[in-house]
């Protein structure tokens, strides 16, 4: 899904060419030239589902193929949405419900990005990426559960900051969450020993 991309048709056709599909808001004075229509249920808010090209001359030097143009109306928010996919399968509601849920995904990245605390990934296949994540996902998960079963009144974010530092620490878990204050976590200093060469 991709909010602004209809700026770069370049970059939507190369992902055409690589056997992707995407979904994008259309610009509202967009050239197109339909070619024909597809049968439309108006009772899921859609206005039209048309096949066709763009006219204008550098959107369609850089995307020559058809696309499909899709006409939305979100009762919701009582807001028109214009469309743009290279995926001629899907039914158009659900092009529509797939934008609609871009949100959802990018709050769960951001998210991770805020919890997870990924700062870089050691393997950048997608096998080394998703086993990463999986592994911060657990841990995360993990902590909750630490958290929930200690009834310990602090976020998920503090018990792992708070464990993060005192992993060499002999003290009980308990008195590690009574002991330190989570403000002060950057200032404590332990004579703990480095693992260098990671």
């Amino acid at each position: 899904m991709l909010d602004r991309a209809y700026v770069d048709f370049k970059r939507i056709y190369r992902l055409h060419k690589q056997k992707a599909f995407f979904v994008t808001r259309a610009k509202s004075n967009m050239k197109f030239s339909r070619k024909y229509s597809n049968i439309i249920n108006k009772s899921k808010g859609i206005k039209y589902d048309q096949i066709g090209k763009l006219t204008s001359y550098y959107p369609r030097k850089s995307y020559p193929e058809k696309l499909r143009r899709i006409k939305y109306f979100d009762t919701q928010t009582k807001k028109i949405f214009i469309f743009l996919t290279n995926n001629m399968d899907l039914k158009a509601d659900e092009i529509a419900y797939l934008y609609k849920k871009r949100w959802e995904v990018e709050l769960f990245f951001k998210w991770m990005k805020q919890h997870l605390k990924i700062k870089s990934f050691w393997g950048t296949s997608l096998n080394a990426v998703k086993i990463q994540i999986y592994c911060a996902i657990i841990a995360y998960c993990l902590m909750a559960i630490v958290g929930n079963t200690l009834k310990v009144e602090r976020s998920i974010y503090e018990i792992l900051q708070i464990l993060s530092i005192s992993l060499l620490d002999k003290t009980p878990v308990r008195e590690i969450f009574r002991k330190y204050n989570y403000k002060n976590i950057k200032d404590l200093n332990y004579n703990q020993l480095k693992i260098n060469g990671f």
